[in-house]
């Protein structure tokens, strides 16, 4: 997108920005398999570590002392029984037990410090990727938000990133460390005996068969994981935060069939990777059975003919478990391995999707004060579905609103009014045309410039679990309680406010749920009057409430609108009289516009729109 071209912004230019996020959900997966996007995820793994490398280095060190320490015992006890107790030479076996208690002295605490080591730097890597995700979910557009479900994204932060968790905190390490321990026992079994060893090593072929089968089969199963539980996590959320609506149509058995039915595909996803691993593993456990047997059966053949000794042939079976168990755990890795690779699919999916709206390079700030004046010009917006289809909303709107002025926008459901609100905060950019403030295009200035002097009012008038001064304070912590409460009086909140146990400090829950409708809706007005907005937006602010209400609301609209630009979008006739002027949409087009009396007296859309407010009592 380019800003401040003039001429407006075609639909293809809007599709070759929104690329990645309209992607198909199999393309996704194709990149996501391929080599380089592997590769580009292990980078950004390593790159989540970079910053605590010598610590890293560290836990290296240490994980290759533990290593150490825990191959030294085979090779001990084949000295000690071939050079101490076979001949009786009591030195020799003394020098062996102070080598045994050494190694386990050494182990003691390169572990302890190895793993000391490899929480610290895990905690703090995946600490950073939340904040990553976190700060990536706030840049994202509003549009982002309408396309995917909250649930999912929360899965992303906690579901995924636990399972990375595992895998960085335990994967890698024993990754390193089964490694190390493989090489060093192939290393000591050839040194003990090299036709012993040839032989152990002939189940290698079968085990890397079986597990060429098991990866083929696990990939698909631990990413089908990672999706049923984000779908589990976003049917909890979305039927928990509407349990008022549930319960008010009785349908909590449909809900619990809903969940269950994501439940029961987890499970199934799920029980694909038992399966696999309940396959896997003791094939795995049993080659190391048979490989331990035949190597009983032949070098104890050996021993019996003096081709080898007792103590070597006690040293080579004990030092199997040092071939076969990092094998295993090798294999177990792979497994959560997989689990955390595909929750570093989700999370990258995620951090790859790029903001529809982002500042422009040389995007400049809009002066303090605006004087706020808004201007539409030749503006049309179409939105972009899933499926990649647009749904036009506005079609070449032109509108002039002088500074100071107050706007109604009126107009059947679906006419455009709330798009066209989203314009001008700049929640989305127009496809066609401009919309300009103060005469500076929205695309060529920074959008917090533009939103520190922009107030909206919703008509949920959502507000933030803590306190009421919180959420009074929220645009401007720095207030005083002198201000919250003088804001408080101005919209007429006052006296209910210090009617609260609590008053200013009084905590209203989640969404504001202690307070009524109408009190939710009285601190959302004075939040943005405390903020002081040049530009005041009203998304059918009041017609949540009931007409007292509304009444304290009325008095208090006039000191938030004195002076300021307001944008307001209505059906009660008084929010609608009290505008100077009235701006009629109808599919996405202004079919009328003027004062109160001059659209009643053309007898056109507005007046009809009037009169079924008048039968319906909408005064």
């Amino acid at each position: 997108m380019t800003p401040g071209d003039g001429g407006g912004q075609t639909l293809d230019a809007v599709d070759d920005r929104r690329e990645r996020a309209r992607l198909g959900k199999e393309e996704l997966r194709r990149r996501l398999r391929s080599t380089g996007g592997r590769g580009r995820k292990l980078r950004g793994l390593a790159a989540l570590l970079r910053p605590y490398r010598g610590r890293l280095i560290l836990m290296v060190l240490a994980l290759i002392a533990a290593t150490a320490a825990a191959l030294a015992p085979p090779p001990l006890a084949a000295l000690a029984i071939d050079e101490g107790l076979v001949p009786g030479d009591i030195g020799t076996l003394n020098l062996v037990v102070l080598g045994f208690v050494a190694a386990a002295l050494v182990f003691w605490g390169a572990t302890s410090a190895q793993t000391y080591l490899v929480g610290w730097v895990g905690q703090r890597a995946l600490a950073d990727l939340r904040l990553r995700v976190f700060r990536h979910l706030q840049e994202l557009s509003v549009g982002f938000y309408e396309r995917n479900r909250a649930g999912v994204l929360i899965s992303r932060l906690t579901n995924d990133v636990q399972a990375l968790d595992r895998l960085v905190t335990d994967s890698i390490v024993t990754l390193f460390q089964a490694s190390l321990t493989l090489i060093g026992t192939i290393v000591i079994l050839l040194f003990l005996d090299v036709e012993l060893a040839l032989l152990t090593f002939l189940v290698l072929p079968l085990m890397a068969l079986a597990s060429l089968v098991f990866r083929l089969a696990s990939v698909d199963a631990y990413r089908r994981t990672r999706e049923t539980i984000g779908a589990v996590t976003a049917s909890l959320q979305e039927t928990l935060s509407g349990i008022r609506v549930v319960r008010t149509f009785g349908r909590e058995r449909d809900h619990r069939e809903r969940f269950a039915d994501f439940n029961e595909a987890n499970r199934e996803a799920n029980m694909k990777t038992v399966n696999l691993n309940a396959a896997y593993f003791p094939a795995v456990e049993g080659l190391n059975a048979l490989a331990t047997l035949g190597i009983l059966l032949y070098g104890g053949a050996q021993a019996i003919e003096g081709d080898i000794t007792i103590g070597v042939l006690v040293a080579f079976v004990a030092a199997l478990n040092g071939f076969f168990d990092p094998i295993q755990q090798l294999s177990q890795v792979y497994t959560t391995y997989q689990s955390g690779m595909a929750a570093l699919d989700k999370i990258f999916e995620l951090l790859d999707t790029e903001p529809d709206l982002v500042d422009a390079p040389d995007a400049r700030e809009l002066p303090r004060p605006l004087r706020g004046e808004v201007v539409f010009e030749g503006v049309s917006f179409a939105y972009r579905t899933d499926e990649g289809d647009c749904a036009l909303a506005l079609d070449d709107v032109t509108l002039h609103v002088p500074p100071g002025q107050t706007v109604a926008l009126v107009g059947q459901t679906g006419a455009g009014k709330s798009t066209l609100i989203k314009l001008v905060a700049r929640f989305h950019d127009p496809t066609q045309g401009r919309v300009l403030v103060d005469g500076h295009d929205l695309r060529e200035v920074r959008a917090a410039s533009l939103r520190t002097q922009l107030g909206i009012v919703s008509q949920e008038g959502f507000l933030f679990s803590g306190t009421v001064r919180d959420n009074v304070a929220f645009a401007r912590e720095e207030a005083t309680s002198d201000e919250v409460w003088a804001t408080l009086r101005d919209v007429g909140a006052q006296d209910f406010v210090a009617a609260l146990p609590g008053g200013l400090d009084t905590e209203i829950g989640e969404r504001g749920v202690q307070l009524s409708a109408g009190q939710r809706q009285l601190v959302a007005f004075a939040r943005a009057l405390l903020a002081d907005p040049r530009i005041l937006v009203l998304d059918e602010a009041t017609s949540n409430v009931d007409l007292h209400t509304e009444a304290r609301i009325e008095q208090g609209l006039r000191r938030l609108l004195a002076g300021r630009t307001a944008i307001v979008i209505a059906h009660r006739l008084s929010t609608i009289r009290r505008a100077g002027h009235i701006v009629v949409l109808d599919h996405g087009r202004i079919v009328e516009q003027g004062t109160h009396d001059e659209l009643l007296a053309a007898r056109g859309a507005f007046w009809r729109l009037h009169s079924d407010w008048m039968e319906q009592g909408a005064a």
